[in-house]
């Protein structure tokens, strides 16, 4: 029995890439590659005669009119509020121009470039990709190939498309809230283990918020969190019996802040009369926790849209003027902070 050709057979003939081979079968033009370098995968499929299913009807269709929403940690699709807000954005801004969404989330240790499996095996125009790791070489690749890919955050790269907050105004907000009611000692329970850019962004701005008010922020008054409340019920614990002398919490989101809520109540301590916390995000259920969540609001939904309509925009070839989007903060105050108890004689 003959061996099936496949499109690595391609790419070896061509002497391109996989992703190469399926963006010149495709009929894409989202990626700039020269006459020469399409006339040869197209030499090579033919040589091989290597005619794949999905190719042929991308010929017929052009493109797929669905993008990939690609989710850098698929276990916060279990506990995550934010990530539901963010698919309704995308969603609205797909539905008015006729596009599909896939939604993926990346295996935890790939064995090889998961994005290329993506673009090939699903058959996808374009990802939008949500919390990307900074330090993740085959999203740096997709990048530099100019696959017309949009980041939800940053990983600093040059010639990103991304959509962001300006994460540091609202966190300094929260800061000037917390350092005037009173606080001079605040914990923090980030959303996830150091790694993850949100999280390693919002980290360093808390930092330098409270280092311009003359407060340091140890290493031993961070307590990481892992997306879930529970997460942040059990940190906050950890946090709380190490250094029972703080006052407040930045919570990492929403999600940790109520974790974070019930720690401080399994210990005896009252919020806000006891303890102050703070979360981010914004997201619907805040207002309704008890107390109301102080929180720094952020527009999911927004973001969502945004990054949708940039996709397609780049899809389209249309001209970009502005690259990276940031989005404005804000602080949402509530019931859940309030001035340091005074302390008894």
């Amino acid at each position: 029995m003959a061996t099936k050709v496949t499109s690595h057979d391609v790419a070896l003939r061509a002497g391109v890439s996989r992703a190469t081979v399926s963006i010149v079968l495709n009929k894409s033009d989202a990626v700039s590659l020269s006459d020469e370098t399409r006339k040869r995968v197209l030499q090579a499929a033919a040589d091989l005669g290597y005619t794949p299913n999905s190719a042929a009807r991308m010929l017929v269709r052009g493109n797929t009119e669905t993008i990939g929403l690609i989710i850098s940690d698929p276990a916060i699709l279990r506990t995550d509020g934010f990530i539901p807000q963010l698919l309704l954005g995308i969603s609205e801004i797909n539905r008015e121009h006729g596009f599909h969404v896939l939604v993926e989330g990346l295996p935890l240790h790939p064995e090889k470039n998961p994005y290329e499996s993506l673009v090939e095996s699903r058959r996808i125009d374009g990802m939008i990709v949500l919390n990307p790791q900074s330090n993740d070489p085959d999203l740096k690749s997709l990048i530099d190939r100019s696959f017309p890919v949009v980041l939800v955050g940053s990983i600093r790269h040059p010639q990103e498309y991304s959509v962001n907050f300006t994460t540091r105004q609202g966190i300094a907000a929260a800061v000037d809230m917390l350092v005037d009611q009173g606080h001079r000692i605040i914990g923090t329970v980030p959303f996830s283990p150091k790694g993850q850019v949100a999280t390693d962004v919002r980290l360093a701005a808390l930092r330098k918020e409270l280092a311009r008010r003359g407060i340091d922020l140890p290493e031993s008054q961070v307590e990481y969190g892992n997306s879930s409340a529970e997460s942040g019920h059990m940190a906050t614990l950890r946090l709380l019996r190490r250094h029972p002398q703080i006052t407040a919490i930045m919570a990492g989101n929403d999600t940790i802040a109520i974790g974070t809520i019930s720690a401080a109540k399994a210990l005896g301590r009252s919020v806000p009369q006891d303890i102050s916390i703070v979360g981010f995000d914004d997201l619907p259920f805040a207002a309704w926790l008890s107390p109301a969540l102080t929180t720094v609001h952020v527009d999911a939904v927004k973001q969502g849209a945004r990054a949708a309509d940039l996709l397609i925009r780049l899809l389209r070839n249309e001209v970009i003027v502005e690259r990276q989007i940031r989005l404005p903060t804000s602080l949402v105050t509530r019931q859940s902070c309030a001035k340091v108890p005074p302390r008894p004689t």
